[in-house]
């Protein structure tokens, strides 16, 4: 369908807008060749929404009309209006990238600071130095400029722009307006303040804030100052923006009590309470993956997802997995249960006549290639004795199937290793291990004269059957030497392995 009249479905009878009076820019008379107005279709935004969105982004002076005393919201947008419009919402004005010459664009034109900006900030796009101002913009387009210009991932602005998308239709300035006033609530803000606090399940709060944090203020270390708790409740990893959202956050804390009253304040100011959740997270099976390690599973199918399919930070990497929960935590028509961070999780294992081992959980392991399913390890030197049934049990969590009898299993063998830098070393298996294998486990390196170093690896660094190890204790290999690699404890083996920088 041609990109124009996709959106001519269903005509609505356009309105006038009230009777506000509107700034004109006069610079804008003849800035472009318009396409003829573009229809709305019945799933597109109302006349009062784009009224709405108008007059917000005039009051702030982004918007402005034109010499005819109209707006022209049902115009198609071109590069040069949607420059200016993205550089005022965004306030680009202070910041600085690579400098660019634009051939297509006359320095006297009105829209040259805002083109030049936007392209020198990588926000926009110009192809041999060709602006195009005149063009007219798709969403595809629209989707990607706001992205860019607002850092924030592509799957929440796609949201955002839902009920009007289409690849390669035209975006009419109505439609940008709108998407612009979302998009200017979620600016980040040191002032943001908190609206509404809710217990979600036994480990999970969601919190919504007028607007989003600042990067500095997500910081683990940091919000766990700002958010103070009462009843000994913590919070145990970093609060993190829900995919689709203006400002709402799944924020992890301890284990709460069930119905225990809890308050909560925010940088010093009163936040609120919320009473605590008994609802516990429903896993289905717990299965041995190593000597000394297991994974408890949980599936989407049974409604219940891990945080990093439906947040703001992860969507990237998670590509057509990622997608957003409503205010509801629905999706599809269904409703879901939230796995938050697991960070400083435990669970209880117990071998059959024996006494109960507190289990940690193995960072950055709860949802890797695909599959929900945390790790969890016991104490350094302990080892799952073969033959012997355990039962894993969880103050946070429903097993469904949460016995195995364990086996013994061979170590993963190193086949070799590489030094990547005067402290980093990369450590290939003979085979992919699969899920984070490595997370968690060190090997050292020994010097013909005995020195010996260790190294741990890096988080989220494997790739395939390589993972990179840095060198603990400011430990540097020295160059010429040559290192012998043995793992540290039984998760692998090595038979000649050795690494020189």
């Amino acid at each position: 369908m041609n990109p124009i009249t996709r959106k001519m479905a269903t005509f609505l009878t356009i309105t006038a807008l009230g009777t506000a009076v509107f700034p004109l820019t006069t610079n804008h008379v003849h800035a472009a060749t318009y396409v003829t107005n573009v229809a709305a279709t019945a799933t597109q935004f109302t006349n009062q929404q784009i009224e709405a969105a108008i007059k917000t982004l005039n009051s702030l002076g982004i918007m402005n009309g034109y010499a005819d005393q109209s707006m022209g919201e049902y115009r198609a947008i071109t590069r040069a209006e949607l420059a200016s419009l993205v550089f005022k919402t965004f306030n680009l004005e202070g910041k600085t990238g690579e400098s660019v010459a634009l051939t297509d664009v006359n320095a006297n034109a009105w829209y040259a600071p805002y083109a030049s900006k936007l392209v020198e900030l990588g926000i926009m796009q110009a192809n041999n130095g060709q602006f195009n101002p005149n063009s007219q913009v798709t969403d595809a387009e629209l989707e990607q400029v706001v992205s860019k210009a607002m850092q924030r991932d592509v799957k929440s602005v796609h949201h955002w722009m839902s009920t009007f998308y289409s690849e390669n239709g035209l975006t009419t300035r109505g439609e940008t307006a709108v998407l612009l006033q979302t998009a200017h609530q979620a600016i980040p803000s040191e002032q943001a303040q908190i609206q509404s606090v809710r217990s979600l399940n036994a480990i999970t709060l969601i919190v919504t804030f007028d607007k989003p944090l600042t990067a500095a203020d997500e910081v683990f270390a940091k919000a766990q100052t700002d958010f103070a708790l009462s009843g000994g409740l913590t919070l145990t990893n970093m609060p993190r923006l829900k995919t689709g959202s203006i400002a709402t956050y799944i924020v992890p804390t301890s284990v709460q009590h069930a119905g225990e009253e809890y308050s909560l304040t925010y940088k010093g100011q009163d936040a609120g309470s919320f009473e605590g959740s008994g609802t516990k997270l429903n896993m289905t099976t717990v299965s041995q993956i190593t000597n000394d390690t297991f994974e408890i599973e949980a599936l989407q199918a049974n409604g219940v997802v891990d945080y990093g399919y439906i947040i703001s930070a992860y969507s990237g990497g998670r590509g057509a997995n990622a997608f957003v929960l409503n205010d509801q935590e629905q999706a599809g028509g269904k409703t879901y249960q939230i796995i938050s961070s697991m960070q400083a999780r435990q669970v209880v294992i117990t071998p059959e006549g024996g006494e109960p081992i507190v289990a940690k959980y193995v960072p950055f392991t709860q949802s890797t290639d695909g599959k929900q399913e945390p790790k969890f390890r016991l104490p350094e030197g302990q080892t799952l004795q073969s033959g012997v049934t355990y039962t894993v049990s969880s103050d946070w969590a429903n097993i469904n199937n949460a016995s195995f009898t364990a086996r013994s299993f061979d170590s993963l063998e190193v086949a070799s290793a590489q030094a990547v830098s005067e402290t980093s070393v990369e450590v290939t298996l003979a085979q992919d291990p699969g899920d984070e294998l490595f997370s968690g486990r060190s090997v050292t390196l020994t010097s013909p004269n005995g020195d010996v170093l260790t190294a741990t690896y890096k988080y989220s660094s494997r790739n395939g059957a390589t993972g990179v190890f840095d060198l603990v204790n400011d430990g540097k290999l020295i160059p010429g030497t040559t290192y012998t690699i043995s793992p540290v404890g039984d998760w692998s083996v090595a038979s000649s392995v050795t690494v020189t920088l």
